[in-house]
């Protein structure tokens, strides 16, 4: 299963058919061009867990599309940190912490955890085109990890290990990632209405 192509500079848009709907234009493509559909058959455990997961992280990108840097650093409202940059950069530290550490054994730092501040990955998020393309970086790199790691994975029975040691299967794992995207793409959709009138789709 093919993530969908991007574009070199993510700080430009998705390609065109990605960037608008002609039929409502306070929302995000028409529904036969929507890069959240796809061919994939959900015929089993697998592909049901990875074509949902897909289709949120999907949603995650297009409701960061065609925002400046100081677009996608602003926050929800008072006193919430939120905004759709301290997601993108929150989700890069998830998929690194859940395919990583965990199911690879990875020893290595969790990402935005310098000097043990809590929160970073959101309260860091300033309107910098540099932290921007930082985060798309590290969120693109993880996503390509874990969708390696996983294809290359038979058995979904697979354990990783909690920082506790305790096993944790990898279905419970990729099931704990949509739900984490899921919650957030909530957020994602009143954050990006609030900027500029896109509504969810």
């Amino acid at each position: 299963m093919a993530y969908p192509q991007r574009m070199d500079d993510p700080a430009e848009p998705l390609p065109r058919r990605w960037s608008a709907a002609t039929s409502r234009p306070d929302m995000w493509v028409d529904p036969g061009d929507d890069p959240r559909e796809s061919n994939v058959e959900m015929v089993d455990e697998r592909s049901t867990l990875l074509e949902f997961l897909r289709g949120y992280r999907v949603t995650l990108e297009l409701k960061c599309q065609g925002l400046d840097a100081e677009q996608l650093a602003r926050r929800s409202v008072p006193p919430s940190t939120m905004s759709l940059l301290g997601m993108l950069r929150h989700m890069a530290r998830v998929e690194h912490h859940w395919f990583r550490r965990v199911m690879a054994g990875e020893g290595v730092p969790r990402l935005f955890s310098e000097g043990g501040v809590r929160d970073a990955d959101w309260d860091g998020a300033r309107p910098d085109p540099d932290l921007v393309e930082q985060a798309w970086a590290l969120w693109r790199a993880e996503v390509a990890f874990a969708e390696q790691f996983v294809s290359e994975t038979d058995d979904l029975g697979t354990p990783g290990q909690l920082d506790d040691g305790e096993p944790i299967p990898l279905r419970v794992v990729l099931v704990h990632m949509i739900e984490e995207y899921a919650r957030h793409c909530g957020h994602a959709d009143l954050l990006r209405e609030r900027i500029d009138g896109r509504v969810g789709q």
